[in-house]
């Protein structure tokens, strides 16, 4: 018997945009307790082939992700470039940019585009194989939707920390 209540399409990270990524990931670690945290520097050629809204635009960011409660967290901090990340730092300050719905192939991720109808405002390619796009659902949802094929949960952080108590 299929459960036809579960979703289509969930959450697998849920990312805030931050000026200072070291100070926002000891925070969370101090008042929530969430930890530790695997910091990536997103920057090429390790970062490729990025785009904005439909023009090649060359940005760079640094990330930190840690699990809280069996989903994914995030952390990214606009490091150069024209992104939708300091876009929105400069509009609104911190806060939630998005939330993330990978897919694991491609055909699924364009299965979520179609079923969104938002164009793809920001992108680009990661390592040999993934693939990270940000949709336009903001008018119609209140947030951008981050897809795609594959993870950085795939790959190697450039560090670790854990500013955990205890």
């Amino acid at each position: 018997m299929t459960d036809n209540t579960a979703p289509k399409h969930t959450i697998s990270q849920i990312c805030i945009v931050v000026r200072d990524l070291e100070r926002s990931m000891k925070e969370y670690s101090e008042r929530l307790g969430w930890g530790p945290w695997k910091v990536f520097e997103y920057k090429a050629p390790f970062l490729h082939h990025t785009h904005l809204r439909g023009q090649d635009a060359a940005f760079t960011m640094n990330a930190a992700e840690t699990m809280v409660g069996g989903l994914g967290f995030e952390l990214i901090q606009p490091t150069g470039g024209a992104s939708i990340y300091q876009e929105f730092l400069d509009e609104h300050g911190e806060g939630v940019q998005h939330i993330a719905v990978m897919k694991h192939d491609a055909e699924e991720a364009e299965e979520l585009v179609n079923d969104l109808g938002a164009p793809k405002v920001m992108g680009g390619r990661t390592a040999d194989s993934i693939e990270f796009y940000y949709l336009d659902s903001q008018p119609e949802l209140g947030v951008v939707i981050e897809s795609g094929s594959g993870h950085a949960i795939d790959i190697e952080p450039t560090r670790v920390v854990d500013y955990r108590k205890g």
